[in-house]
């Protein structure tokens, strides 16, 4: 049953993002790839890793989507249509996400994965001393580069929602 809901959501990543991606008008583009992310938290579900799916949920479903479809909203661009991309540029962007898929499952073939132990289990403070860490196997710099990633998220969603009048 497990298998069958894994390449279900898969399947549903796959078709929302593509649609996410072809669709013209701005604010279905946004709630596809709302189901896009709520589908990666199923899979985080899916094998238990109940606090990444709700950090999923909160930050990149609820917050990211929410403040771009609030500025799409705020200067009133729902019915924007994006242009129509080049043949050229979408060839461009194949091969690159053609060659980002190779880089990544090479990095994951060859990196030599060690068993966890499973004699204790791992508590929400320990995750959140492990983010917090400036030690070794510590993640404040990744924490870090999330915050500017969320603070590029909005600046982003600022400039598409303004599209044409940025510069007027």
């Amino acid at each position: 049953m497990e298998t069958i809901l894994f390449y279900i959501l898969a399947a549903l990543i796959v078709i929302f993002a593509i649609a996410s991606v072809s669709s013209r008008k701005i604010l279905r583009a946004v709630i596809f790839l709302l189901f896009v992310l709520v589908s990666i938290s199923g899979i985080y579900f899916l094998i238990d890793y109940s606090f990444l799916a709700a950090i999923q949920l909160a930050v990149y479903g609820g917050g990211v989507i929410v403040l771009i479809i609030f500025s799409i909203l705020l200067v009133h661009h729902v019915d924007l249509v994006l242009e129509v991309t080049p043949v050229k540029k979408k060839v461009i962007a194949g091969i690159l996400s053609a060659a980002g898929l190779g880089i990544s499952l090479w990095a994951i073939y060859t990196y030599p994965f060690q068993a966890a132990s499973t004699d204790r289990t791992i508590e929400v403070a320990d995750i959140g001393y492990k983010l917090l860490s400036y030690g070794e196997g510590g993640f404040i710099l990744p924490f870090e580069v999330i915050s500017v990633l969320l603070l590029a998220v909005m600046v982003g969603a600022i400039v598409i929602a303004k599209g044409k009048k940025l510069n007027e």
